[in-house]
């Protein structure tokens, strides 16, 4: 989800494989009502009565918030609420805020240690509650806070001395695998799958939060010349499965549905969310997927059934990372909306579209991209399909930043005034 994974997609797909189907979830979806929740809409006929506008502010490696490690309370605190005060300014209406970036937290749990992000040291109390504060600050800005957590990942290095001494990670070496230069928990052991899911919902029971968000890391993207070590896991856990793609894919399933019944339990009014990569498959490796030819497959290399969890209606929404101009050959956006239109018509699932806010005026990037005027086309195209629902942007720095002024150019086309979401 990060810039750096975003630019980094190229890598060849594996081999396919079916996946084991699991029973639906109750789904607990909100009411679209509300006479005055689209003015906008007597303004912009093309605009649906509500929808969801919104930002990522990325923790990782501090690339939207706070700005730097080590900041003081008050100055990481009106940092945040800059970006939120920035958000309203731009009629947006949620915010995805990554609250555990590296099997750490923004919260004072008692699972895991407080992110480095915030002090510079793993561990260390950084003297306030940013995710508490986030939610009520949020809220009294007319704005969701979806609390974005990274399920897996656990250290953007090899290295488990780096981690804080009392780390799950380094409790627990058996749960975790290296791979690519960095430290994952393994998603084929079950009590992994149970501690990451207990250590995620403690924000839910916590803190009111509108969602809780994933993005596009499940198993990790593949690396060249390196292959994920789960021969062990595979041995205890794999029988009865065609292969390990097929294995892969049901862990990763389960992780999915049994988070969506757990979520409900706790506060049935908070939705579960997820930004995957954008194409599921390629339709010369499937007849069901997109007419794109794609170097990342996610249900192949990322061992992640998108499409299925939107057919079995285990997620509230869904926010393909559609991170291409129109008219881009090998994932052109304008063939990638419509077939997500299709994922979701029929189901209780919204969809929302990924935008790639971040490449705008970077060189290097196809010439759309250094035209002001490309993302608000993308808008345009979604308005003809009315089963998106709403739009977000990577990330919150673009946002700021307003490359090439082309944010403005969105807010001004399609943002006359702000509404609700759906």
């Amino acid at each position: 989800m990060e810039r750096l994974s975003r630019r980094t997609l190229t890598l060849a797909a594996a081999a396919t494989a079916a996946s084991a189907a699991l029973p639906t979830a109750a789904h607990a979806v909100t009411a679209e009502t509300g006479a005055d929740a689209g003015v906008a809409a007597a303004h912009h006929p093309h605009m649906p009565r509500r929808e969801l506008r919104g930002m990522w502010i990325a923790t990782v490696a501090n690339t939207d918030w706070p700005s730097a490690p080590g900041l003081s309370p008050e100055a990481q605190r009106s940092e945040l609420l800059g970006l939120l005060d920035l958000a309203v300014e731009r009629r947006l209406n949620a915010v995805m805020l990554q609250v555990r970036p590296t099997a750490d937290a923004f919260w004072p749990s008692p699972y895991e240690p407080w992110a480095a992000y915030l002090t510079g040291t793993q561990g260390r109390d950084p003297g306030w509650d940013p995710l508490g504060t986030a939610v009520r600050e949020a809220h009294r800005r007319g704005l969701e806070l979806h609390a974005w957590f990274n399920p897996y990942r656990v250290a953007n290095s090899e290295d488990p001395a780096l981690l804080a001494p009392t780390h799950p990670a380094r409790l627990h070496p058996e749960w975790t695998v290296a791979y690519g230069g960095k430290l994952y928990y393994n998603p084929g052991l079950p009590e992994v799958r149970r501690f990451v899911q207990d250590a995620m919902l403690d924000a839910v029971r916590r803190y009111p939060v509108d969602a809780v968000h994933w993005d596009d890391y499940f198993y990790p993207y593949p690396v060249a010349g390196q292959v994920f070590d789960d021969d062990d896991a595979y041995a205890r856990y794999g029988a009865g499965f065609p292969d390990r793609d097929a294995w892969r894919r049901r862990n990763t399933d389960l992780l999915v549905h049994e988070t969506a019944l757990r979520i409900k339990a706790i506060r049935p009014t908070t939705q579960f969310g997820i930004s995957p990569f954008g194409v599921w498959r390629n339709a010369a490796t499937d007849p069901l997927g997109s007419a794109t030819t794609a170097g990342v497959q996610t249900y192949d290399d990322l061992h992640a059934d998108t499409r299925g969890w939107v057919q079995r209606e285990w997620i509230d929404y869904i926010v393909p990372q559609v991170y291409w101009n129109i008219g881009f050959a090998a994932a052109d956006y304008a063939v990638l909306v419509p077939w997500w239109s299709d994922v979701v018509a029929g189901t209780r699932v919204r969809l929302y579209v990924g935008e790639a806010l971040y490449k705008v005026g970077v060189a290097g990037q196809p010439a759309a991209w250094q035209d002001p005027a490309e993302l608000s086309r993308h808008l345009s195209f979604d308005a003809d399909h009315p089963q998106v629902r709403g739009n977000v942007y990577f990330s919150a720095t673009q946002v700021a930043a307003d490359p090439l002024g082309a944010m403005s150019r969105v807010v001004a086309d399609h943002y006359p005034t702000r509404v609700r979401t759906p």
